[in-house]
């Protein structure tokens, strides 16, 4: 066999090697089937079995934090005579007609401890997605300065006694909903050396938090991003 007919013979050996090492490859790594698990969005309330025609889909979420933060100015101020809260309400449905308030409430108490839960473990990639630009500046500064201090923040949220929306409000295309909680918290500061700066293990305290949410009616994102924290005054 000339030197042409050898050329060609390594030519094929060395096309079904590459094949193998792909197949092989392609087994170790997998194929994305669409069935991956996807890390779950705390704005989205669970699919539930549709009755009697689709069922309204309104996401929401809402938090607050044991390290209090200044109140950020999220909202606009009202122009003219504020609408009651049933009035304003239903101008949200109405041009929004998807928007559940139950839902939502239901979405702010589930996102309220998921948050509460990330502040204090300092996860920042949690926290994200839940905040608005300014909101997040101002909790992402509050753990960096607790972790220049060398101190660490143990939470827990024992209960949720109530979650209201007690101000609502429809700007242009974005809505507004302020929600207060009232909840059972243990939250303790320790320093570098692991003692107690602030708080106390063995006491639950009720904390009071106002949040105000924002979300644009007109966009396909279900998110609301929160827009400004307090307390009450």
């Amino acid at each position: 066999m000339d030197g042409g007919g050898f050329v060609f013979i390594e030519i094929v050996i060395f096309a079904m090697i590459a094949a193998f090492l792909v197949y092989r490859l392609r087994s170790v790594l997998g194929r994305r089937t669409g069935e991956e698990r996807q890390r779950p969005n705390p704005y989205t309330p669970p699919v539930r079995p549709q009755q009697n025609g689709p069922q309204p889909n309104g996401p929401d979420n809402v938090v607050p934090l044991p390290d209090r933060v200044r109140p950020i100015d999220g909202a606009p101020a009202d122009a003219g005579e504020p609408l009651s809260l049933a009035a304003s309400l239903a101008q949200i449905r109405s041009a929004d007609p998807s928007f559940d308030e139950k839902i939502f409430i239901q979405g702010a108490s589930a996102a309220f401890t998921m948050v509460v839960e990330a502040f204090a473990k300092a996860d920042t990639a949690t926290l994200r997605p839940l905040l608005s630009d300014d909101v997040y500046d101002n909790f992402a500064g509050a753990i960096r300065e607790r972790q220049n201090a060398g101190e660490t923040l143990e939470t827990r949220i024992d209960r949720i006694r109530d979650a209201d929306v007690v101000e609502a409000r429809l700007d242009g295309r974005t809505a507004f909903l302020t929600v207060k909680f009232v909840s059972d918290q243990m939250n303790v500061t320790r320093d570098r050396n692991g003692a107690v700066a602030e708080g106390d293990a063995d006491k639950v305290v009720e904390v009071t938090d106002i949040w105000t949410f924002a979300r644009n009616i007109r966009s396909r994102d279900p998110n609301w991003l929160l827009v400004e924290t307090r307390v009450p005054s």
